[in-house]
C-alpha cells in the first residue's frame, strides 16, 4: 500500500488538507495526517510532525503556507519521501529551491487531482 503524509491536514472539511485526507483514503492510500494541534483527523491518528509518522513515506503533500513549508523542509528531507507535492497556495520559489537543495524533487501540482480525484467533490 502506498503511504502519504498530508502536512496541513485539518478537521475543517472545507480545507484542502481535509479533502486530501478523504481523497487519498478513498483511493486506498495509508494516510498520515500531520497537524501539531490535532490528535485525529477524520478518525485517523494525526502526528505532530512528519518525522513522527511511520515510515516509509511514499509521498508528502503540503497544504501549508510556503513560510511554514520552509520551516519544516528539513524535517521533510529527513523522512526521504519518494515524492513531494507542493500544492497550489503552498508554493514559492524559495521553498522549491530549498527542497531541491536538500535532494528532493518537488512537484508543483494538485496532489488530489494526481490520484484521479476532484477536490470539488469533497
Amino acid at each position: 500500500m502506498k503511504t502519504v503524509a498530508i502536512i496541513g491536514a485539518s478537521n475543517n472539511r472545507e480545507k484542502f488538507g481535509n479533502k486530501a485526507v478523504r481523497a487519498y483514503r478513498k483511493q486506498g492510500w495509508v494516510v498520515y495526517p500531520i497537524n501539531p494541534k490535532e490528535a485525529f483527523i477524520d478518525d485517523v491518528q494525526a502526528y505532530k510532525s512528519v518525522v513522527d509518522a511511520p515510515r516509509p513515506i511514499d509521498r508528502v503533500s503540503l497544504y501549508v503556507p510556503s513560510d511554514v513549508g520552509l520551516a519544516i523542509i528539513n524535517d521533510i528531507a529527513k523522512v526521504r519521501p519518494k515524492e513531494l507535492y507542493i500544492n497550489p497556495g503552498a508554493e514559492s520559489e524559495e521553498l522549491v529551491l530549498a527542497a531541491t537543495k536538500l535532494g528532493l524533487e518537488p512537484i508543483q501540482a494538485c496532489s488530489i487531482r494526481n490520484i484521479g480525484e476532484d477536490p470539488g467533490e469533497y
